[in-house]
């Protein structure tokens, strides 16, 4: 088995699990793929003979069987940008702080691993959004797009249109398109829905709207959403999963995208325990942790 590693290099606290990676690759036969950029910027690691260098990420990736993602969801989105063009299921190994994608522990890395060798495991195919400009360029997003002022105090004012009739006028610090996936990320701390993994729906929720009675709307993402820019389209600011579009847009048309990304699920995974645990869902400090 192939493991391709994406990770932070700039990120001391991965370095202990990578140990841990490469060590039980090694003792287990397994081979490991790491770019050339990755092995020349990261320290203190022992990198072997079953060590592969690839001459960029979505090298490691193409040739991997299994991608490791060694950090927090900006890592898993990270991976994301090469993977969604790929069969090659993604395990998240969590070194940051929630990590609702990379839901394994470094203390679990072992047995994660075993998982896979085993075959102890599901894919959980992840939807992605595609958007296309009016100019022809085209994103894809595993979390979010998102629509907000930029250089400017003023609220940004948007035109929303689903599937050829008006949605609505929104007038606010910006506007999320999410995917269910993305539910839990800037969505949720923009008052957002949290929106279980596998819905056929996307999120439509305004940042701070002028009208408070302008709430986080549920819609089938089969039919299109598009979104108009009614104000000076250089005040706009897109991006797409956290990378900036750094040119001014006039509108954008947002669909399903055909592509997804696959994450690994372990048999004792489910998107339920990662909310419970994540989220402090039932955790009561009035009660004894023995009781």
């Amino acid at each position: 088995m192939k493991l391709g590693i994406i990770a932070n290099p700039d990120k001391y606290s991965i370095k202990d699990p990578l140990n841990r990676v490469l060590q039980w690759c090694t003792a287990h036969h397994h081979t490991i793929l790491i770019s050339e950029k990755f092995k020349d910027s990261v320290s203190g690691v022992d990198f072997n003979h079953k060590t592969e260098i690839c001459a960029s990420e979505r090298e490691c990736v193409t040739g991997a069987d299994v991608i490791i993602a060694i950090g927090g969801d900006g890592t898993m989105l990270h991976a994301a940008k090469y993977v969604k063009y790929s069969t090659a299921p993604v395990l998240g190994v969590n070194t940051g702080k929630l990590g609702f994608m990379a839901n394994v522990q470094p203390g679990q890395i072992e047995m994660a691993l075993q998982s896979l060798q085993d075959g102890e495991f599901e894919i959980d195919r992840r939807a992605l959004l595609h958007a296309s400009s009016t100019k022809g360029e085209e994103f894809n997003a595993l979390n979010e797009f998102l629509f907000t002022k930029k250089d400017t105090s003023s609220m940004v004012s948007l035109k929303a249109l689903y599937d050829g009739s008006l949605l609505n006028h929104f007038w606010a610090d910006g506007l999320l398109i999410s995917t269910p996936t993305g539910s839990t990320a800037y969505n949720l701390s923009a008052g957002g829905p949290i929106v279980m993994p596998g819905t056929p729906v996307m999120i439509v929720t305004p940042i701070n709207p002028h009208t408070l009675t302008t709430r986080p709307l549920v819609l089938p993402s089969d039919k299109k959403l598009v979104i108009e820019v009614e104000d000076n389209p250089d005040h706009i600011l897109f991006s797409s999963d956290g990378s900036v579009f750094d040119q001014s847009i006039s509108g954008m048309t947002i669909t399903k995208s055909q592509l997804t990304v696959n994450l690994v699920n372990l048999r004792n995974q489910n998107y339920f325990k990662t909310l419970r645990s994540k989220l402090m869902w039932g955790l009561d400090k009035r009660r004894r942790a023995d009781e």
